[in-house]
């Protein structure tokens, strides 16, 4: 039988599930950024491939996450895993705002973003 963990223990492990959770994600990240660099480089891709590749490493590396998420916290996994993609887009917002010392592009891009992020992680989880 599980021993069930409460208070500041249980809290602890939840976000150190997450911790793990989120490095997968940017993990699978950086191989797919890393993958679309030397495609660019030797197929000299167009910009709408470059960002249909943005757009497909969002969603993978969040759906990874979430999976993670879920098989690390077994109940709730879609809401885990919805909580990962929301936290990697944070995090990619800060990111992004550290770097730029603003938003880039139009509120909608930020909303699309930040539902690729959320649905990609929610899947992760439901899948997992």
């Amino acid at each position: 039988m599980e021993k069930k963990t409460t208070g500041r223990q249980g809290v602890q492990q939840m976000a150190a599930q997450m911790l793990k959770a989120l490095l997968c994600a940017y993990i699978v990240t950086g191989i797919m950024l890393l993958v679309l660099t030397l495609l660019l480089y030797k197929l000299g891709l167009s910009e709408g491939n470059v960002n249909a590749g943005i757009i497909l490493t969002y969603v993978i590396s969040t759906f990874s996450g979430g999976f993670v998420a879920g098989k690390l916290m077994k109940v709730k996994k879609f809401l885990w895993g919805l909580l990962a993609g929301i936290l990697y887009f944070v995090l990619l917002l800060l990111i992004s705002m550290g770097v730029y010392h603003s938003l880039q592009g139009a509120v909608t891009n930020v909303l699309t973003t930040l539902a690729l992020c959320a649905g990609g992680g929610m899947l992760g989880g439901m899948v997992s």
